[in-house]
């Protein structure tokens, strides 16, 4: 069952159209880049020269996304594959889901589950209008996706979904390279847990370094309001040698951690799902942040999430 989507200022996709081409039609050029201002700084769409409509989004120069536009099962980022995992084992194969995106980006994920789910109700929340418009111009999604896309602050648009109205929430919003604030406390994870069915799971790309100060308080506000959590990472990040990103879930049902597990280990970067005891030590005395005092994600190291 359908709920109504969370209240936005939805955003209109120019309508897909194909031209014939005609018998004198030229070959169609090579792609270039294209560089345009944006409300939140400076996107850029780089043709991938391996695959012929493959590109990647940068956001000044930060890599925010990738996407074949003509195979959207394809992730070229890690953390994007593990949060595939998530959504594959989400329901039985194939079956349409309901989900809140937060953050868009070229829609990469959104995509991806149209191709593997057919039937989904996606509403994807993006702040940022001119990114919205540079990706649906250059990046058109297919006819009837089921994805619609909203022009609005993802806490506002968090705290206006119906209650109890989607089966999965994907948060994946970084100001440049960081997690603003509004999105770091536990009022936040309270409004996710609302907006979540009882069988639903939150889902958030994060990223951080040892001492893990910042994972540790994001992990003690999600432990204070959600029965299960677990963390899906890579070794070298888990043992704090590397500054990297972590998969943070949460819910109030069991989570599939064995399916899950036996997926990140498989990848090319195999990563590894933590759970139970190990998170208990990793959150040790961090308490939930409340809004008062959140913070931002922690600066990434010089050169961690750049492009050259």
């Amino acid at each position: 069952m359908h709920n109504e989507p969370p209240a936005a200022d939805e955003f209109a996709t120019p309508a897909a159209h194909q031209a014939d081409p005609g018998p004198a039609a030229t070959p169609p050029e090579e792609p270039v880049p294209v560089t345009r201002a944006v409300d939140h700084g400076t996107a850029k769409l780089l043709p991938d020269v391996d695959r012929p409509r493959a590109w990647l989004l940068t956001v000044d120069g930060a890599p925010q996304s990738y996407v074949d536009l003509d195979e959207p099962t394809h992730l070229e980022f890690e953390y994007v594959r593990r949060l595939a995992h998530v959504l594959d084992e989400a329901a039985p194969a194939g079956e349409p889901l309901d989900v809140l995106h937060l953050g868009g980006g070229a829609l990469t994920l959104p995509r991806y589950l149209a191709a593997t789910r057919p039937h989904s109700r996606q509403d994807v929340v993006d702040a940022d209008r001119g990114l919205l418009a540079l990706v649906t111009e250059h990046l058109p999604l297919p006819a009837d996706s089921g994805i619609r896309l909203h022009a609005q602050d993802a806490r506002a648009a968090l705290e206006a979904a119906p209650e109890s109205g989607v089966d999965m929430i994907i948060a994946d919003v970084f100001s440049g390279s960081r997690v603003p604030a509004q999105l770091t406390s536990v009022e936040y994870a309270r409004a996710a847990a609302r907006a979540l069915r009882p069988h639903g799971c939150y889902a958030a790309n994060l990223a951080d370094s040892a001492p893990f100060d910042f994972l540790r308080r994001q992990l003690a506000n999600f432990a204070g309001v959600f029965a299960h959590l677990a963390l899906i990472a890579e070794p070298s990040v888990l043992r704090g040698r590397r500054f990297g990103n972590a998969v943070l879930l949460a819910s109030q049902a069991e989570l599939p951690l064995a399916d899950l597990a036996r997926r990140a280990a498989a990848d090319a970067f195999p990563a590894r799902v933590e759970h139970g005891a190990p998170l208990r030590r990793l959150i040790a005395d961090a308490r939930p942040v409340p809004d008062t005092e959140a913070l931002p994600s922690p600066v990434p190291p010089e050169g961690t999430f750049s492009v050259g």
